[in-house]
């Protein structure tokens, strides 16, 4: 969950800019925490902040590292990119249970 920073903003932000399509693309991250449910054990971690998401996402390759218990969904769901094709990933097929702060 970590980008590389561009330029320096307040503490707790980042910010890269980057070219898309010709149009700038502005990426902000904010550090958050997130507490597991069954331990209340917490990591700090950076997160993309208003990436467009639908919902709230982070990799299962992630989640497993960090000792979340991923839970299987009943119904799978599509991911698609900004340009509307689906994601190379596939689809997501877990979730999991956590706190988040900021």
């Amino acid at each position: 969950m970590k980008i590389d920073a561009g330029t320096s903003k307040p503490e707790g932000t980042q910010e890269e800019v980057r070219k898309m399509e010709g149009r700038p693309l502005r990426e902000v991250t904010v550090k958050i925490g997130l507490e597991r449910i069954d331990t209340q054990e917490g990591i700090m971690v950076e997160a993309l902040l208003d990436s467009g998401a639908t919902g709230l996402v982070m990799s299962s390759e992630f989640a497993k590292k960090q000792g979340f218990k991923l839970k299987k969904l009943e119904r799978l769901m599509n991911v698609r990119n900004v340009d509307g094709s689906l994601n190379k990933e596939g689809l997501i097929e877990h979730m999991v249970e956590v706190n988040i702060y900021y």
